[in-house]
């Protein structure tokens, strides 16, 4: 197999175009809904683009996940004729395909105007906001999804309705279940070792066909990146063995939703972490209690980032595993902030609201930005949660928002949402949930005919 590129400059991507050691190349940028949206690009174009960018029609960053054309935008619309936006390619995010013969990806952001509302972009901008505060950010995600022995066909077909999931029955963390179906796995592994993605563990979940996956420790941007390519390519991989994965953040109602925790730390610019703080209580520096204090106060503002889909309010209920309103405590999984001790180097706070459905960059952007302005307010947190953090009541500005309408009104709404993202991402993006909002209001459900159609 051709050996994977590292960390790419612009000249070395050009010079790899121009050898054979590809044959064909794939270019995409992540949209608002964090889909990957690209195509095949010649050899001569790719070289050109590399110096001078390529041009997208803006659509991708005016219709939904169902290609479905917004009409409340601003940026893009029937209004403004839908003009290419640029798109600057990436080099250092190169890797290959391993089941494409000699195939090389390469993501792209969105420039021009349309930076100021490029997923990617933003994360990067909290980042710099980060480096001029004299911190750099290491993240890690972990994701739960289902996987199912279906296909695209058989699922509309059924409705979605009477699924058959791959494996059958609650096996978590199963011996079993990996032996059996090791193949599934181990092409999991692989492929994300390939493709600069590698997992940091692999296992069964509780459920019927449930798995969960925790991708390696990195930068930042690099960690989103990995994110971002593995609910892609897993699905992919899923699909090529005629099987289907879902990131979806509950698609049961009988079962606990699908997280997409977030961990992060900080270090300084000399690369000492400064969360960790040995005499301090819980061992938190003031840094780590600020940081955190951010996060718990912005966490209802920014709700809508993180649970970005109608789905995903359907997970945050009590006793499935995920938070119901911006606590936290130590080592306590009941609250939406869990501080995880260790040391220096493992000291960390995940991010617990973020389920399997979010966009990478914008959920880290949120869990990342507002704990730095925790620190530049010096914001503390409340008190720890001890024990159950279900059986017990909190003040009513820690509570979330009920749906997702709600929530893009917080957001719009949120000063510190403006200043930490900037004007145009709030508009923007505030404006795409209270678009997909209103499609689901919309909706006739399967619940309201069996519910209503005779009887009423």
């Amino acid at each position: 197999m051709t050996e994977e590129p590292k960390t790419l400059t612009d000249e070395a991507l050009i010079e790899l175009a121009r050898s054979e050691a590809f044959k064909a190349f794939k270019v995409g940028a992540f949209d608002i809904d964090g889909i990957l949206r690209g195509k095949y690009m010649s050899r001569e174009k790719l070289i050109s683009s590399v110096k001078s960018g390529f041009g997208f029609c803006d659509v991708v960053l005016g219709w939904d996940s169902d290609d479905t054309l917004l009409d409340n935008l601003a940026y893009t619309g029937w209004h403004t004729g839908y003009p290419d936006v640029q798109v600057r390619l990436l080099p250092a995010t190169a890797r290959p395909i391993p089941f494409e013969d000699r195939t090389l990806l390469v993501l792209g952001e969105f420039a021009g105007a349309a930076e100021a509302i490029c997923p990617r972009g933003l994360l990067r901008r909290v980042l710099a906001r980060a480096d001029d505060m004299g911190f750099s950010a290491r993240c890690g995600f972990e994701f739960e999804f289902f996987v199912f022995d279906e296909t695209p066909q058989s699922i509309r077909a059924k409705g979605y309705r009477d699924l058959k999931p791959f494996t059958l029955g609650a096996f978590g963390y199963s011996m079993l279940r990996t032996s059996a179906q090791a193949e599934l796995h181990h092409e999991l592994l692989d492929l994300c070792e390939e493709m600069r993605m590698p997992l940091e563990g692999l296992h069964t979940e509780t459920g019927p066909g449930v798995l969960e996956a925790a991708l390696g420790v990195a930068e930042a941007l690099e960690a989103a990146d990995r994110a971002a390519l593995f609910k892609t390519f897993a699905k992919i991989a899923a699909q090529r063995r005629g099987l289907m994965a879902t990131f979806m953040a509950k698609w049961s109602p009988n079962l606990p939703g699908q997280s997409g925790h977030i961990h992060i730390s900080l270090a300084d610019h000399a690369g000492k972490a400064v969360f960790h703080q040995k005499e301090a209580e819980l061992e938190m520096s003031p840094v780590m209690r600020w940081f955190v204090g951010g996060q718990q106060r912005l966490m209802a503002e920014l709700l809508c980032m993180v649970a970005s889909r109608v789905n995903s309010f359907t997970r945050l209920t009590p006793g499935f595993w995920a938070p119901t309103s911006a606590t936290w405590g130590a080592e306590n999984r009941t609250a939406a902030l869990r501080v995880i001790g260790g040391g220096g180097k493992s000291q960390r706070v995940e991010y617990r609201v973020a389920a399997a459905d979010i966009n990478p960059y914008v959920a880290l952007a949120a869990a990342l930005g507002s704990g730095l302005w925790g620190i530049e307010h010096r914001i503390e947190p409340t008190a720890p949660v001890v024990g159950n953090a279900y059986d017990q009541t909190f003040p009513a500005e820690l509570s979330f928002p009920t749906s997702l309408g709600e929530a893009a009104e917080k957001l719009q709404t949120s000063k510190a949402a403006a200043e930490l993202f900037g004007a145009p991402f709030v508009d923007h993006f505030a404006a795409t949930r209270i678009w997909e909002e209103r499609q689901f209001r919309a909706a006739v459900t399967s619940w309201e005919l069996e519910r209503y159609f005779e009887i009423i």
